[in-house]
Protein backbone atom coordinates (compact mmCIF):
# COMPACT_ATOMS: atom_id res chain seq x y z
CA UNK A 1 0.00 0.00 0.00
CA UNK A 2 2.90 2.34 0.87
CA UNK A 3 4.48 1.66 -2.52
CA UNK A 4 1.23 2.41 -4.34
CA UNK A 5 0.83 5.70 -2.47
CA UNK A 6 4.43 6.66 -3.28
CA UNK A 7 3.98 5.89 -6.98
CA UNK A 8 0.69 7.85 -7.03
CA UNK A 9 2.42 10.84 -5.42
CA UNK A 10 5.24 10.71 -7.97
CA UNK A 11 2.74 10.55 -10.85
CA UNK A 12 0.82 13.50 -9.37
CA UNK A 13 4.03 15.53 -9.14
CA UNK A 14 4.86 14.69 -12.77
CA UNK A 15 1.38 15.77 -13.93
CA UNK A 16 1.62 19.03 -11.99
CA UNK A 17 5.11 19.75 -13.30
CA UNK A 18 3.89 19.28 -16.85
CA UNK A 19 0.94 21.58 -16.25
CA UNK A 20 2.87 24.58 -14.98
CA UNK A 21 6.47 25.48 -14.12
CA UNK A 22 7.34 25.26 -10.42
CA UNK A 23 8.71 28.79 -10.35
CA UNK A 24 9.09 31.92 -12.47
CA UNK A 25 11.32 32.30 -15.50
CA UNK A 26 14.01 34.80 -14.55
CA UNK A 27 16.71 36.93 -16.09
CA UNK A 28 20.24 35.67 -15.42
CA UNK A 29 22.80 37.80 -17.20
CA UNK A 30 22.14 37.49 -20.93
CA UNK A 31 19.84 34.50 -20.51
CA UNK A 32 16.29 33.63 -19.62
CA UNK A 33 16.44 30.73 -17.17
CA UNK A 34 13.75 28.26 -16.17
CA UNK A 35 12.74 26.89 -12.78
CA UNK A 36 15.92 24.83 -12.59
CA UNK A 37 18.30 27.55 -13.74
CA UNK A 38 18.59 26.18 -17.27
CA UNK A 39 18.86 28.72 -20.12
CA UNK A 40 15.80 28.89 -22.41
CA UNK A 41 15.93 29.76 -26.10
CA UNK A 42 12.51 31.27 -26.67
CA UNK A 43 10.63 30.08 -29.74
CA UNK A 44 7.20 31.64 -29.99
CA UNK A 45 4.32 32.94 -32.04
CA UNK A 46 2.12 36.03 -31.70
CA UNK A 47 -1.65 35.67 -31.31
CA UNK A 48 -2.23 38.79 -33.36
CA UNK A 49 -5.75 39.78 -34.51
CA UNK A 50 -7.50 38.07 -31.59
CA UNK A 51 -7.69 40.73 -28.87
CA UNK A 52 -6.67 43.60 -31.14
CA UNK A 53 -7.93 43.00 -34.68
CA UNK A 54 -5.99 44.53 -37.55
CA UNK A 55 -7.67 45.11 -40.89
CA UNK A 56 -5.00 43.69 -43.16
CA UNK A 57 -5.34 40.26 -41.54
CA UNK A 58 -8.98 40.28 -42.68
CA UNK A 59 -8.02 41.62 -46.14
CA UNK A 60 -9.11 45.20 -45.47
CA UNK A 61 -6.82 48.04 -46.51
CA UNK A 62 -8.14 51.41 -45.36
CA UNK A 63 -10.32 49.90 -42.64
CA UNK A 64 -7.22 48.83 -40.80
CA UNK A 65 -7.82 49.08 -37.04
CA UNK A 66 -10.24 47.55 -34.56
CA UNK A 67 -12.43 50.65 -34.18
CA UNK A 68 -12.68 51.12 -37.96
CA UNK A 69 -13.66 47.48 -38.48
CA UNK A 70 -16.13 47.84 -35.62
CA UNK A 71 -17.69 50.87 -37.31
CA UNK A 72 -18.23 48.82 -40.48
CA UNK A 73 -19.84 45.93 -38.60
CA UNK A 74 -22.12 48.34 -36.73
CA UNK A 75 -23.15 50.06 -39.94
CA UNK A 76 -24.03 46.69 -41.43
CA UNK A 77 -25.90 45.02 -38.56
CA UNK A 78 -26.25 47.56 -35.73
CA UNK A 79 -24.50 47.77 -32.34
CA UNK A 80 -26.34 44.87 -30.69
CA UNK A 81 -25.47 42.36 -33.42
CA UNK A 82 -21.94 43.79 -33.65
CA UNK A 83 -21.45 43.08 -29.94
CA UNK A 84 -22.57 39.48 -30.48
CA UNK A 85 -20.24 39.17 -33.48
CA UNK A 86 -17.18 40.28 -31.50
CA UNK A 87 -18.02 37.90 -28.67
CA UNK A 88 -18.27 35.02 -31.14
CA UNK A 89 -15.06 36.18 -32.82
CA UNK A 90 -13.10 36.14 -29.54
CA UNK A 91 -14.72 32.88 -28.49
CA UNK A 92 -13.50 31.11 -31.63
CA UNK A 93 -10.40 32.85 -32.99
CA UNK A 94 -8.16 31.40 -30.27
CA UNK A 95 -9.30 28.33 -28.32
CA UNK A 96 -7.81 25.50 -26.34
CA UNK A 97 -7.37 23.61 -29.62
CA UNK A 98 -5.15 26.37 -30.99
CA UNK A 99 -2.98 26.40 -27.87
CA UNK A 100 -2.64 22.61 -27.92
CA UNK A 101 -1.57 22.76 -31.58
CA UNK A 102 0.94 25.54 -30.92
CA UNK A 103 2.53 23.50 -28.15
CA UNK A 104 2.59 20.28 -30.19
CA UNK A 105 4.18 22.15 -33.10
CA UNK A 106 7.22 22.85 -30.91
CA UNK A 107 6.75 26.44 -29.75
CA UNK A 108 7.58 27.13 -26.11
CA UNK A 109 5.76 30.45 -25.68
CA UNK A 110 3.15 32.79 -27.11
CA UNK A 111 2.84 36.56 -27.09
CA UNK A 112 -0.70 37.85 -26.52
CA UNK A 113 -1.30 41.32 -28.00
CA UNK A 114 -4.29 43.03 -26.37
CA UNK A 115 -6.24 46.26 -26.70
CA UNK A 116 -6.82 48.30 -23.53
CA UNK A 117 -10.41 48.85 -24.68
CA UNK A 118 -11.22 45.32 -23.54
CA UNK A 119 -10.44 46.40 -19.96
CA UNK A 120 -12.00 49.86 -19.69
CA UNK A 121 -14.08 52.46 -21.50
CA UNK A 122 -11.81 54.84 -23.41
CA UNK A 123 -13.79 58.01 -22.68
CA UNK A 124 -14.61 56.97 -19.12
CA UNK A 125 -11.53 55.06 -17.90
CA UNK A 126 -12.94 54.68 -14.41
CA UNK A 127 -15.53 52.30 -15.91
CA UNK A 128 -13.86 48.89 -15.84
CA UNK A 129 -14.66 45.94 -18.11
CA UNK A 130 -14.10 42.25 -17.43
CA UNK A 131 -13.86 41.15 -21.07
CA UNK A 132 -10.09 41.55 -21.29
CA UNK A 133 -9.46 39.62 -18.10
CA UNK A 134 -11.83 36.85 -19.17
CA UNK A 135 -9.84 36.38 -22.36
CA UNK A 136 -6.48 36.47 -20.58
CA UNK A 137 -7.78 34.08 -17.92
CA UNK A 138 -8.80 31.63 -20.65
CA UNK A 139 -5.53 31.65 -22.58
CA UNK A 140 -3.44 31.50 -19.41
CA UNK A 141 -5.46 28.51 -18.23
CA UNK A 142 -4.92 26.69 -21.54
CA UNK A 143 -1.22 27.53 -21.52
CA UNK A 144 -0.89 26.17 -17.98
CA UNK A 145 -2.47 22.94 -19.18
CA UNK A 146 0.05 22.56 -22.01
CA UNK A 147 3.03 24.19 -20.31
CA UNK A 148 3.37 27.01 -22.83
CA UNK A 149 4.83 30.28 -21.56
CA UNK A 150 2.89 33.52 -22.03
CA UNK A 151 4.02 37.10 -22.68
CA UNK A 152 1.30 39.70 -22.16
CA UNK A 153 1.65 42.57 -24.65
CA UNK A 154 -0.17 45.91 -24.43
CA UNK A 155 -0.51 46.36 -28.17
CA UNK A 156 -2.95 49.26 -27.94
CA UNK A 157 -2.43 51.58 -24.97
CA UNK A 158 -4.63 54.45 -23.75
CA UNK A 159 -4.00 57.52 -25.88
CA UNK A 160 -2.01 55.44 -28.34
CA UNK A 161 1.71 54.76 -28.23
CA UNK A 162 2.21 54.71 -32.02
CA UNK A 163 -0.62 56.72 -33.55
CA UNK A 164 -1.22 54.17 -36.29
CA UNK A 165 -3.54 51.27 -37.04
CA UNK A 166 -1.63 48.82 -34.85
CA UNK A 167 -2.55 50.63 -31.64
CA UNK A 168 -6.12 51.42 -32.71
CA UNK A 169 -5.60 55.08 -31.87
CA UNK A 170 -6.29 58.51 -33.30
CA UNK A 171 -3.35 59.19 -35.60
CA UNK A 172 -0.80 60.37 -33.03
CA UNK A 173 0.87 58.86 -29.90
CA UNK A 174 -1.06 61.02 -27.46
CA UNK A 175 -0.01 58.74 -24.60
CA UNK A 176 3.28 60.59 -24.21
CA UNK A 177 1.62 64.00 -23.89
CA UNK A 178 -1.42 63.03 -21.81
CA UNK A 179 -1.09 62.70 -18.06
CA UNK A 180 -4.49 61.02 -17.88
CA UNK A 181 -3.59 58.42 -20.53
CA UNK A 182 -0.34 57.67 -18.73
CA UNK A 183 -2.08 57.27 -15.39
CA UNK A 184 -4.67 54.98 -17.00
CA UNK A 185 -1.91 52.87 -18.57
CA UNK A 186 -0.01 52.62 -15.29
CA UNK A 187 -3.13 51.66 -13.34
CA UNK A 188 -4.11 49.04 -15.90
CA UNK A 189 -0.69 47.40 -15.86
CA UNK A 190 -0.75 47.38 -12.06
CA UNK A 191 -4.15 45.72 -12.10
CA UNK A 192 -2.97 43.10 -14.60
CA UNK A 193 0.18 42.41 -12.57
CA UNK A 194 -1.78 42.13 -9.34
CA UNK A 195 -4.18 39.62 -10.89
CA UNK A 196 -1.46 37.41 -12.39
CA UNK A 197 1.41 37.89 -9.93
CA UNK A 198 1.40 34.21 -8.91
CA UNK A 199 1.12 32.71 -12.42
CA UNK A 200 4.46 31.05 -13.16
CA UNK A 201 3.35 30.22 -16.71
CA UNK A 202 3.53 33.95 -17.50
CA UNK A 203 6.98 34.79 -18.78
CA UNK A 204 6.52 38.52 -18.41
CA UNK A 205 4.92 41.80 -19.41
CA UNK A 206 5.69 43.60 -22.70
CA UNK A 207 4.79 47.13 -21.62
CA UNK A 208 4.19 48.96 -24.92
CA UNK A 209 4.23 47.59 -28.43
CA UNK A 210 6.24 49.52 -31.05
CA UNK A 211 6.10 52.98 -29.49
CA UNK A 212 6.75 56.22 -31.41
CA UNK A 213 6.88 55.84 -35.21
CA UNK A 214 9.85 56.96 -37.28
CA UNK A 215 7.95 59.45 -39.44
CA UNK A 216 7.02 61.96 -36.71
CA UNK A 217 8.88 65.26 -36.90
CA UNK A 218 9.00 65.45 -33.09
CA UNK A 219 10.09 61.85 -32.57
CA UNK A 220 13.32 62.86 -30.83
CA UNK A 221 11.37 64.78 -28.22
CA UNK A 222 8.95 61.92 -27.72
CA UNK A 223 11.86 59.47 -27.49
CA UNK A 224 13.04 61.25 -24.35
CA UNK A 225 9.69 60.49 -22.71
CA UNK A 226 9.65 56.75 -23.34
CA UNK A 227 12.05 55.34 -20.75
CA UNK A 228 10.71 57.61 -17.96
CA UNK A 229 7.22 56.25 -18.70
CA UNK A 230 8.58 52.70 -18.65
CA UNK A 231 10.06 53.38 -15.21
CA UNK A 232 6.70 54.59 -13.90
CA UNK A 233 4.87 51.55 -15.25
CA UNK A 234 7.55 49.19 -13.92
CA UNK A 235 7.42 50.81 -10.49
CA UNK A 236 3.66 50.25 -10.33
CA UNK A 237 4.07 46.63 -11.41
CA UNK A 238 6.82 46.01 -8.86
CA UNK A 239 4.61 47.35 -6.07
CA UNK A 240 2.46 44.22 -6.52
CA UNK A 241 4.59 41.79 -8.53
CA UNK A 242 8.30 41.25 -7.86
CA UNK A 243 8.63 38.12 -9.97
CA UNK A 244 7.73 38.55 -13.63
CA UNK A 245 10.13 39.77 -16.29
CA UNK A 246 9.42 43.24 -17.67
CA UNK A 247 10.09 43.62 -21.40
CA UNK A 248 11.03 47.03 -22.78
CA UNK A 249 10.74 47.77 -26.50
CA UNK A 250 12.74 50.47 -28.23
CA UNK A 251 11.24 53.48 -29.96
CA UNK A 252 10.58 53.69 -33.71
CA UNK A 253 8.67 50.41 -33.90
CA UNK A 254 10.91 48.66 -31.33
CA UNK A 255 14.08 49.30 -33.36
CA UNK A 256 15.82 52.17 -31.53
CA UNK A 257 17.68 51.13 -28.36
CA UNK A 258 19.62 54.39 -28.14
CA UNK A 259 16.84 55.75 -25.94
CA UNK A 260 17.80 53.36 -23.11
CA UNK A 261 20.16 54.02 -20.23
CA UNK A 262 21.46 51.37 -17.84
CA UNK A 263 18.88 48.75 -16.75
CA UNK A 264 16.83 50.12 -13.86
CA UNK A 265 15.46 46.78 -12.62
CA UNK A 266 17.14 43.43 -11.94
CA UNK A 267 14.57 41.46 -13.94
CA UNK A 268 14.41 43.40 -17.22
CA UNK A 269 14.69 42.16 -20.81
CA UNK A 270 14.75 44.20 -24.00
CA UNK A 271 12.75 43.46 -27.11
CA UNK A 272 13.33 44.49 -30.71
CA UNK A 273 11.24 44.01 -33.88
CA UNK A 274 12.68 43.64 -37.36
CA UNK A 275 10.82 43.27 -40.65
CA UNK A 276 11.74 43.43 -44.32
CA UNK A 277 15.51 43.75 -44.26
CA UNK A 278 18.44 41.60 -45.39
CA UNK A 279 18.93 38.67 -43.03
CA UNK A 280 22.51 39.68 -42.27
CA UNK A 281 24.48 40.04 -39.05
CA UNK A 282 24.75 43.81 -39.40
CA UNK A 283 20.96 44.12 -39.11
CA UNK A 284 20.94 42.80 -35.53
CA UNK A 285 24.45 43.67 -34.33
CA UNK A 286 23.41 46.81 -32.44
CA UNK A 287 21.05 44.75 -30.27
CA UNK A 288 23.76 42.17 -29.60
CA UNK A 289 26.12 45.00 -28.64
CA UNK A 290 23.48 46.31 -26.25
CA UNK A 291 23.08 42.85 -24.73
CA UNK A 292 26.82 42.56 -24.24
CA UNK A 293 27.25 46.06 -22.85
CA UNK A 294 24.58 45.70 -20.16
CA UNK A 295 24.63 41.90 -19.70
CA UNK A 296 20.88 41.59 -20.27
CA UNK A 297 18.69 39.31 -22.42
CA UNK A 298 17.29 40.49 -25.73
CA UNK A 299 14.29 38.97 -27.48
CA UNK A 300 12.85 39.37 -30.96
CA UNK A 301 9.22 40.06 -30.09
CA UNK A 302 8.00 40.28 -33.69
CA UNK A 303 9.08 39.50 -37.22
CA UNK A 304 7.62 37.74 -40.23
CA UNK A 305 5.17 38.74 -42.98
CA UNK A 306 7.64 37.36 -45.50
CA UNK A 307 8.26 34.26 -47.59
CA UNK A 308 9.44 31.00 -46.07
CA UNK A 309 12.99 31.34 -47.33
CA UNK A 310 13.35 34.70 -45.56
CA UNK A 311 11.75 33.34 -42.37
CA UNK A 312 14.15 30.40 -42.30
CA UNK A 313 17.18 32.59 -42.95
CA UNK A 314 16.32 35.12 -40.26
CA UNK A 315 15.37 32.47 -37.72
CA UNK A 316 18.72 30.74 -38.26
CA UNK A 317 20.57 34.04 -37.88
CA UNK A 318 18.81 34.71 -34.58
CA UNK A 319 19.53 31.25 -33.23
CA UNK A 320 23.19 31.47 -34.31
CA UNK A 321 23.39 34.52 -32.04
CA UNK A 322 21.40 32.83 -29.25
CA UNK A 323 18.48 35.23 -29.59
CA UNK A 324 14.99 33.96 -28.79
CA UNK A 325 12.18 34.86 -31.15
CA UNK A 326 8.42 35.24 -31.49
CA UNK A 327 7.22 35.48 -35.09
CA UNK A 328 4.09 37.25 -36.35
CA UNK A 329 1.32 36.13 -36.68
CA UNK A 330 -0.23 32.79 -35.77
CA UNK A 331 -3.47 33.08 -37.76
CA UNK A 332 -4.95 35.28 -40.48
CA UNK A 333 -7.19 35.15 -43.54
CA UNK A 334 -5.96 33.32 -46.67
CA UNK A 335 -2.23 33.70 -46.29
CA UNK A 336 0.80 31.42 -46.17
CA UNK A 337 2.66 34.02 -44.11
CA UNK A 338 1.58 32.67 -40.76
CA UNK A 339 1.21 29.34 -38.99
CA UNK A 340 -2.42 28.78 -39.97
CA UNK A 341 -4.91 30.56 -42.20
CA UNK A 342 -8.66 30.58 -42.76
CA UNK A 343 -10.82 30.92 -45.85
CA UNK A 344 -12.19 34.11 -47.35
CA UNK A 345 -15.67 33.74 -48.81
CA UNK A 346 -17.30 35.56 -51.71
CA UNK A 347 -19.70 37.12 -49.19
CA UNK A 348 -16.73 38.48 -47.24
CA UNK A 349 -15.53 40.06 -50.48
CA UNK A 350 -18.80 42.03 -50.44
CA UNK A 351 -18.01 43.23 -46.91
CA UNK A 352 -14.56 44.33 -48.06
CA UNK A 353 -16.03 46.12 -51.07
CA UNK A 354 -18.43 48.01 -48.84
CA UNK A 355 -15.82 48.82 -46.18
CA UNK A 356 -13.30 50.13 -48.72
CA UNK A 357 -15.91 52.01 -50.75
CA UNK A 358 -17.30 55.48 -50.19
CA UNK A 359 -19.15 55.87 -46.88
CA UNK A 360 -18.80 59.60 -46.41
CA UNK A 361 -22.45 60.23 -45.52
CA UNK A 362 -25.53 58.34 -44.37
CA UNK A 363 -27.01 58.26 -47.84
CA UNK A 364 -23.96 56.40 -49.16
CA UNK A 365 -23.97 54.06 -46.17
CA UNK A 366 -27.58 53.09 -46.90
CA UNK A 367 -27.06 52.89 -50.65
CA UNK A 368 -23.86 50.83 -50.72
CA UNK A 369 -24.64 48.19 -48.11
CA UNK A 370 -24.79 44.57 -49.25
CA UNK A 371 -28.07 42.82 -48.53
CA UNK A 372 -28.62 41.73 -44.95
CA UNK A 373 -28.65 38.12 -46.13
CA UNK A 374 -25.14 38.48 -47.56
CA UNK A 375 -23.89 40.30 -44.47
CA UNK A 376 -25.21 37.70 -42.02
CA UNK A 377 -23.78 34.86 -44.11
CA UNK A 378 -20.41 36.61 -44.33
CA UNK A 379 -20.20 37.13 -40.57
CA UNK A 380 -21.44 33.64 -39.72
CA UNK A 381 -19.07 32.01 -42.20
CA UNK A 382 -16.16 33.99 -40.81
CA UNK A 383 -16.88 32.74 -37.29
CA UNK A 384 -17.05 29.18 -38.61
CA UNK A 385 -13.90 29.47 -40.70
CA UNK A 386 -11.69 30.87 -37.91
CA UNK A 387 -12.23 27.76 -35.77
CA UNK A 388 -9.04 25.73 -35.55
CA UNK A 389 -10.54 22.60 -37.09
CA UNK A 390 -11.47 24.60 -40.20
CA UNK A 391 -8.11 26.32 -40.58
CA UNK A 392 -5.34 25.40 -43.01
CA UNK A 393 -1.95 24.57 -41.48
CA UNK A 394 0.96 26.16 -43.32
CA UNK A 395 3.43 23.30 -42.89
CA UNK A 396 6.17 24.98 -44.93
CA UNK A 397 6.01 28.03 -42.65
CA UNK A 398 6.43 25.80 -39.60
CA UNK A 399 9.32 24.04 -41.33
CA UNK A 400 10.97 27.42 -41.95
CA UNK A 401 10.75 28.00 -38.20
CA UNK A 402 12.41 24.65 -37.59
CA UNK A 403 9.20 23.27 -36.10
CA UNK A 404 6.30 20.99 -36.94
CA UNK A 405 6.34 17.35 -38.01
Amino acid sequence: MKLIKTISLILLIVVISKAQPISFVKVNGKNFVDSYGNPILLKGINLGNWLNPEGYMLHFKNVNSYRLIDYVIKELVGPEEAKKFWKNFRDNYITRDDIEFIKKSGFNHIRVPFNFKLFLIEDEPEIQLEEGFKRLDDVISWCKEFNLYVVLDMHAAPGGQTGDNIDDSWGYPFLFESKEAQETTIKLWKKIAERYKDETIILGYDLLNEPIPHYLENKEELNKLLEPLYKKIASAIRSVDKNHIIFLGGSQWNTNFKIFGSPFDSNLAYTFHKYWMPTEQKEIQEYIDFRDKYNVPIWLGESGENDNEWIKSFRELLEKNEIGWCFWPYKKMESTRGVVSFKKTKEWDEIIKYAEGSRKNFEEIRKNKPSREIVIKALNDLIENIKFNNCIINHDYLKALGLGN
